[in-house]
């Protein structure tokens, strides 16, 4: 592993959703998440993150130090048992946990990157505060949310084709949005960084994931998905040369189409203002 990070990053990713449902609301009838107040369309932090872990875990294919703690299925008890064995003869109780908090942040990126609370009575390993932090994405233009009733040429039980009296077409429900452009920003510490032992290898990897990561998450729920556009933002020093809100202000997506609704990535013009970039803030793009 490399050594952690030294810089503050700030970064935005643009992705989209064509004919899918990037975020359905478990509340909500599974509908696509949207902003009542304006129509816009939302995705949750927890849902990219959930991704970004998805990636790394295909990439890395379980090996130490890029494991997942925080996967589908996953006891989390049983995840963390390791690292109590690993200090099983500190005697301290204070001192153990401390350890075992290390050797999680040491051999699962998740940790290291998003952090975790993981001080229940049972393999207590204290709190993680995670570098790494996304905001809500939301789409650039509002969104419809609009429902496509499908049919099932079978069904699953005897009883129900008894009932049927023939006719095994069971009908169902699909929800979807034409398409969303989506925006989100993200934010790299390098103080907790420091803390947690996010290296240059890790933020490599979560470029990586960030780029990546809708091409190994296909459903039929989605649609297409894709990442269009990473600009990152690279500060001199670990504490940052400017605020993350100027920053975010210099990029400008806007809808080039007209009156018509948008209907692809074509229809959107990106601009990132380089001319006003603060003094010790290097700006790239990496998509």
């Amino acid at each position: 592993m490399s050594d952690a990070i030294k810089n503050r990053y700030e970064f935005i990713l643009l992705f989209d959703v064509t004919n899918g449902n990037p975020n359905g609301d478990p509340d909500g009838g599974n509908l696509p998440r949207i902003d009542p107040e304006t129509g816009h369309g939302i995705t949750t932090d927890v849902c990219l993150k959930r991704k970004v872990r998805n990636y790394v875990e295909i990439a890395k294919e379980e090996q130490s130090p890029f494991n997942i703690y925080v996967k589908e299925k996953a006891i989390l008890t049983e995840r963390r048992q390791p690292a109590y064995e690993a200090v099983a003869d500190e005697k301290d109780k204070a001192k153990k946990i401390s350890k075992a908090r290390a050797w999680m942040c040491k051999n699962f990126f998740d940790i290291r990157t998003f952090g975790a609370v993981m001080s229940t009575k049972e393999n207590n390993c204290g709190q993680v505060r995670g570098p790494v932090q996304l905001a809500f994405a939301k789409s650039i233009d509002p969104v419809v949310p609009l429902e496509a009733s499908i049919t099932r040429m079978a069904v699953e039980t005897r009883k129900e084709a008894d009932s049927q009296s023939g006719d095994n077409r069971t009908m169902g429900r699909k929800t979807y949005i034409p398409y969303g452009l989506y925006r989100v920003h993200g934010f790299i510490s390098a103080p907790l960084a420091q803390q947690t032992g996010f290296s240059e290898d890790d933020l490599k990897l979560f470029w990586d994931a960030l780029m990546n990561m809708f091409d190994h998450d296909r459903s039929a729920a989605r649609g297409e998905m894709a990442a269009r556009k990473l600009i990152v933002f690279k500060h001199e020093s670990k504490l940052g040369n400017a605020p993350a809100s100027k920053l975010f202000d210099l990029v400008s997506v806007k809808k080039n189409c007209g009156d018509a609704p948008p209907r692809s990535f074509a229809d959107y013009t990106v601009t990132v203002d380089t001319g006003n970039v603060p003094a010790g803030v290097k700006v790239s793009e990496m998509l």
